[in-house]
């Protein structure tokens, strides 16, 4: 290997410097405008609570200082709500990862055979527009209430997303790349390997940062339903509502929030790192 002469480290070094830059300008652009976001409402939070509301009335919205003072400057708690983030984020993993397999395993299968397709998309549109709360209290006579009747409410919410963007991005795999194989003679299997789930890892991904909100929100409504066991957010919301403790009752919602972005973030960066190189950038 022959060493770099003066005039192309020179050349190179401008180079270096934009896209350094260029990473720079991208972070702040997509860090800024949430940010701004942010501010924007808690401000529009603080004045409502401050000269919106009359001082008989503000407990009714306390004022961002007013719910983190009250949620987490006290030890006990800060760790009763924490303990039950845990609960709750541990409900939602397990649920998303069964809804993972559940959901790729029947992407797959209908995507081998049209009539398989058309068999279960009709029952995955069904879960989908099923009113989940309105049946959650079911679940509780039939499998308990406990951590399997919460799983199944949050697989039931997080399916849908994973079965239609990966069944999408299986549809979406080139049609001359499906020639070539015919053309070497290539299996189902072969053809599912090499061709169509690359392919749909950019859906997948898509789908996954769907449906991982999703089985945040389906832990937190089980837990409200099924009031059993170790408590999780849903149960403290619940809890401090009957005590009308509005303050720590939005700084357990805002962990849930938190708890949320905390997963759709983990995921964006992860289809990042696996497919954002040569996928497009998608937002949805």
């Amino acid at each position: 290997m022959t060493a770099l002469s003066d005039r192309e480290i020179t050349e190179r070094a401008p180079d270096r410097k934009s896209r350094e830059r260029s990473i720079w300008r991208d972070g702040l652009a997509l860090l800024v405008p949430p940010l701004v976001t942010l501010l924007a409402i808690i401000a529009a939070w603080d004045y409502v609570s401050w000269k919106v509301l009359k001082p008989h009335r503000r407990w009714l919205l306390p004022s961002p200082n007013a719910v983190l003072k009250s949620g987490y400057s006290n030890a006990d708690t800060r760790v009763q709500l924490f303990n039950a983030l845990g609960v709750t984020a541990e409900t939602a993993i397990i649920g998303l990862l069964i809804a993972v397999v559940v959901g790729v395993s029947l992407a797959v299968l209908m995507i081998q055979a049209r009539w398989l397709e058309r068999a279960i998309q009709p029952l995955a549109v069904v879960l989908q527009t099923t009113p989940l709360p309105v049946i959650t209290p079911l679940f509780g006579f039939w499998w308990g209430y406990d951590l399997p009747s919460r799983l199944v409410v949050v697989v039931l919410i997080a399916l849908f997303p994973i079965i239609v963007n990966t069944l999408d991005g299986l549809h979406q795999a080139d049609p001359t790349m499906h020639d070539l194989l015919t053309l070497h003679k290539a299996g189902r299997s072969a053809r599912l390997i090499k061709l169509q789930l690359p392919a749909a890892l950019p859906s997948f991904f898509t789908g996954l940062r769907i449906a991982g909100t999703n089985a945040v929100i389906g832990s937190v409504v089980a837990d409200f339903f099924f009031k059993q066991g170790q408590p999780g957010l849903g149960i403290l919301v619940d809890v401090y509502r009957q005590q009308v403790r509005i303050d720590q009752a939005l700084a357990t919602a805002l962990l849930a929030v938190l708890l949320g972005a905390v997963v759709f973030g983990l995921f964006s960066v992860l289809r990042h790192f696996v497919v954002g190189r040569w996928a497009p950038r998608r937002w949805s």
